[in-house]
């Protein structure tokens, strides 16, 4: 995780790559007496000094691009994206090849005495080139990706890749509603604050826990839930049985993971978090950008029908002879609709293209989802038909604002309008 999320890491290593690479190339040239560019002493000075000023310059002027890019991104979408943009693959790589390219053209120029070593030479010219040919690349990718429709996608994406490692399983006919603890707990006998820094939950080794509870013949449970923040002196575990004092409290607080913020690699839930932010960000009286809304509403209808369809973790964990040694929170599916549908009802709701596309993915929920699944979907089309008659007075407006609508406006217009002749009527 710290490597994929340092921007830092990648263009320190090109330094050293290209203090590596310096002499190697200039051992070449001297064997091979390389002559195809013939620059002259003074030519060649000039040149290498251009290219390191220039390279310089380009190089404050990349990471101001990000740093700006990172501004509008927080500013306009939401600040959990922040960190994403950070993670892309292409920034590292387009700072990399400058930072490169200037340590390579700056030791190269320092070995430019009474020969012109054009091997080196060449190379610098090359890698110039290419660092300006990324350079151009990545603003074409910063211009188009970090619009609303391409950030949605790329974390919906990345949520249904979580969603089908956590929960790899088809939903089972006997899972109805997550399932509880079927047992009685021992009695308590300890709890287990946590200590060290305050920070939020990023993943709880569960395998570990489980391992450590059957060893030691006892029942953990693990307070704070993946996402949680997690404060200084908050209880951690607590411990049941009689044996659970032979417990190792240093083993236990190794086994949850703590970062600044959240991160989406074991919460699905932080991905619907994200999406629900974008979607009640542009629904903001400030902003009203209804559409935003509803393609937010098309990818949260996405993750919910794949969500719909699994096995959800029960939050318990059982030793090989069957009995319970761990109990862990993980969020139901009534947590995940809430999730997905509440804030954006309550801050769209005063737009009819928000509603209308609300209505029709828990409609189409409803009918395609296993029957266990929509008890918590029909609560929130009857807490949306509400919504809707106390925001639309007219009688007019509340029968196209309820009318389900896959596109917002279009997609089923002629229905909406046919509602309408029937209440005019």
């Amino acid at each position: 995780m710290f490597l994929r999320s340092s921007l830092w890491l990648a263009p320190v290593a090109s330094i050293a790559a290209a203090l590596v690479a310096a002499p190697l190339i200039r051992l070449l040239d001297d064997r091979t007496r390389w002559t195809l560019l013939a620059f002259g002493l003074e030519g060649s000075r000039a040149v290498a000094g251009a290219l390191a000023s220039s390279l310089l310059t380009f190089i404050v002027f990349a990471f101001s691009i990000i740093l700006l890019a990172v501004q509008v991104a927080g500013a306009q979408l939401s600040p959990r994206v922040i960190a994403r943009i950070f993670e892309g693959h292409l920034i590292k790589v387009v700072l990399s090849a400058f930072v490169f390219s200037f340590a390579y053209t700056v030791a190269d120029l320092g070995r430019i005495e009474d020969r012109v070593p054009q091997l080196p030479m060449l190379v610098a010219v090359l890698s110039s080139l290419f660092s300006l040919a990324l350079f151009l690349y990545l603003i074409q990718m910063a211009s188009q990706g970090l619009r609303q429709g391409v950030v949605l996608t790329r974390v919906a994406a990345d949520t249904r890749t979580v969603i089908a490692a956590l929960y790899a399983n088809p939903l089972s006919l006997r899972e109805g509603a997550q399932a509880g603890p079927d047992f009685n707990l021992p009695a308590l006998v300890r709890t287990i604050a946590h200590n060290g820094r305050s920070g939020a939950v990023l993943a709880i080794d569960t395998g570990g826990l489980l391992e450590i509870a059957t060893r030691a013949g006892c029942v953990i449970e693990v307070v704070p839930q993946v996402g949680d923040f997690l404060p200084v002196g908050e209880d951690a575990f607590r411990l049941y049985g009689p044996r659970a004092g032979a417990v190792d409290d240093a083993a236990l607080r190794r086994s949850i993971a703590l970062g600044s913020e959240r991160i989406l690699d074991e919460d699905p839930a932080f991905g619907f978090r994200i999406i629900v932010d974008i979607a009640i960000k542009a629904l903001s009286p400030a902003i009203n950008d209804p559409t935003t809304g509803v393609l937010a509403v098309d990818q949260i209808q996405h993750l919910l029908h794949l969500l719909g369809g699994r096995q959800l973790d029960s939050g318990v964990a059982r030793d090989s002879s069957g009995e319970v040694r761990l109990l862990y929170r993980t969020p139901s599916w009534e947590d995940f609709v809430t999730l997905a549908v509440t804030e954006t009802r309550l801050c769209g709701a005063g737009s009819p293209q928000v509603t209308r596309r609300l209505q029709a993915m828990l409609e189409q929920h409803v009918q395609v989802l296993p029957a266990e699944r929509s008890t918590a979907l029909r609560a929130e089309m009857a807490l949306l038909k509400r919504t809707i008659e106390r925001t639309f007075p007219d009688p007019e407006d509340c029968a196209l604002a309820e009318t389900g609508d896959l596109q917002g406006f279009g997609s089923r217009q002629q229905l909406n309008n046919q509602k309408i002749k029937e209440i005019r009527l």
